[in-house]
């Protein structure tokens, strides 16, 4: 097995694409109850989503943008906090409870009210929804006394051996800081100090656009501040991350690994400076490495391991997957380690039971995706036409039909169009955070989805972008980009006006 892994990687660009997705499957679709497809099938689906050649007039469907999965576009802020369009009845009961408890205010242990008893002893917030508000995006600090709840640093050092290092190829061997583990808590439970308290300075970067219009960036630096258990490790990188968006996630999921594989170019042999890498990480719930979809650099395999790693580094809940009932306490915090916590010793039972963790997991998986709006508007198809001509789609990749799935009906078969590859970028120096997570190198980030992204403002109350939220536009967003996406930031840059106000209208339709 460590042979033939191995052999999927350094032959990735050399076989065939239906004979490399049938080997890649094996791997790395045991998660889903996938219904296997005919050839005559994959080729249908592959003819619906190959990209768009004509912009005089919307595509097929395209104004749902996930299939029956997409929800009706409200104007108030749960536009992104629907179940999806096509959740069975029987179904919806479950989204109520998980989002129930994906809202629950976590209380320190001893707590009258079990059920929300183990916060911490170190957090960064007591509630999912305080981080990803409204089903939002997060931001960072609007001044310097905003608690920064949605913006957290990840920390590592380099070096460690796990089972990722020996069986995925290219992996890069990391481990966490060994005072403050892989991420820097700002809040703590009475009688604890926090971790850190963090500290963002901005200078100003301006750039001018070809027409004369100058965009005055800022670029930020950070500080880890007020250290409450000593200093970090000489070799500790640190990475800011903003809370995602959570629409569209199980859609995302059921796209089939063997055709995210297929996009992949890490020599870039067809020559259009864009290299898309999988990232490769290890699975705890499966035992074995999958491809990473989720998080800022693509660092977790499935919902299921994002939420259980959120839960233990965001709020200091154990699960299954990270029974540690203190949370991200090290060994060098020995009164963190023993303080009170909520776990039930006498039922081996973690703070947030499977049966608890698969309800959030199921909300987490079915927050529908809005419609488009104003698919026929003539500015948003020239802003279309644009975006495809600036070679955008090279990362953001329009559409994809998602597996067949038993059992599975709001992921069952779904024409969507997300607008990632949910694959690996270098994106330049000025973006780099310089620190590897799993495949991915420091210069390098997972495309974001672009569904939703126009809902921003409406739904977030702000219009911050990328991993940190620096970018305050979607204009910020785009020059900020270089690196692979160096080409189509400068054609951006080179155009009039007029066209750039198409572009970012088409942007604000999705």
């Amino acid at each position: 097995m460590k042979y033939l892994r191995a052999l999927i990687f350094s032959t990735a660009c050399a076989v065939s694409p239906p004979a490399f997705a049938q080997t890649w499957a094996h791997l790395a679709d045991v998660h889903l109850p996938v219904i296997p497809r005919s050839p005559e099938d994959q080729a249908r689906i592959q003819q619906v989503t190959a990209p768009s050649h004509t912009f005089d007039k919307p595509e097929r469907y395209e104004a749902f943008p996930a299939g029956a999965a997409t929800v009706q576009a409200r104007i108030d802020a749960d536009a992104f906090s629907q179940p999806s369009g096509n959740t069975p009845q029987e179904n919806r009961a479950n989204f109520r409870l998980g989002n129930g408890l994906f809202r629950v205010l976590w209380r320190a242990a001893p707590s009258p009210l079990h059920a929300s008893d183990g916060l911490g002893p170190l957090f960064n917030a007591r509630s999912c929804q305080l981080c990803h508000l409204k089903d939002g995006r997060g931001h960072p600090p609007s001044n310097p006394t905003d608690d920064a709840v949605s913006l957290f640093l990840r920390v590592s050092i380099p070096g460690g051996t796990d089972a990722a290092t020996q069986e995925i190829q290219d992996y890069i061997s990391t481990t966490g800081d060994p005072t403050y583990g892989t991420q820097l808590q700002d809040f703590a439970v009475d009688d604890h100090p926090a971790e850190t308290r963090l500290k963002i300075t901005y200078l100003p970067q301006p750039v001018t656009l070809a027409d004369g219009t100058v965009i005055t960036l800022q670029s930020p630096s950070y500080d880890a501040e007020a250290l409450g258990y000593g200093p970090l490790h000489p070799d500790a990188m640190l990475s800011p991350r903003i809370a995602p968006q959570m629409i569209g996630l199980g859609l995302l999921e059921a796209i089939p690994v063997a055709d995210i594989i297929a996009m992949t170019d890490p020599e870039d042999q067809n020559q259009d400076g864009i290299s898309g890498r999988a990232n490769v990480v290890w699975s705890l719930r499966y035992n074995q490495p999958m491809l990473g979809r989720f998080g800022h650099k693509a660092g977790s395999p499935t919902i299921e391991e994002q939420t259980a790693a959120a839960f233990a580094g965001d709020i200091g809940i154990s699960t299954s997957l990270f029974p540690s009932a203190w949370g991200e306490c090290t060994s060098l915090q020995p009164k963190c380690r023993a303080a009170p916590h909520g776990s039930d010793h006498a039922n081996s039972q973690p703070e947030l039971d499977d049966a608890r963790l698969e309800l959030v997991t199921y909300y987490s998986q079915n927050l529908g995706v809005p419609a488009r709006r104003d698919v026929n508007d003539p500015q948003v198809l020239r802003g279309k036409a644009l975006f495809y001509a600036s070679g955008c789609t090279g990362c953001h990749t329009p559409k994809f039909v998602t597996h067949d799935l038993e059992n599975q009906p709001e992921q069952n078969r779904q024409l969507i169009w997300p607008y990632t590859d949910l694959l690996l970028h270098d994106m330049g120096d000025e973006l780099a955070d310089n620190r590897p997570e799993g495949r991915a190198t420091g210069r390098e980030w997972r495309t974001p989805p672009l569904w939703g992204i126009g809902l921003t403002q409406q739904v977030s109350g702000h219009t911050n972008f990328l991993h940190d939220g620096r970018a305050r536009t979607l204009l910020e967003a785009v020059l900020w980009h270089a690196g692979e996406a160096q080409t189509a930031r400068d054609k951006v840059v080179q155009m009039s006006k007029s066209d750039r106000e198409d572009l970012l209208r088409f942007l604000e339709s999705l």
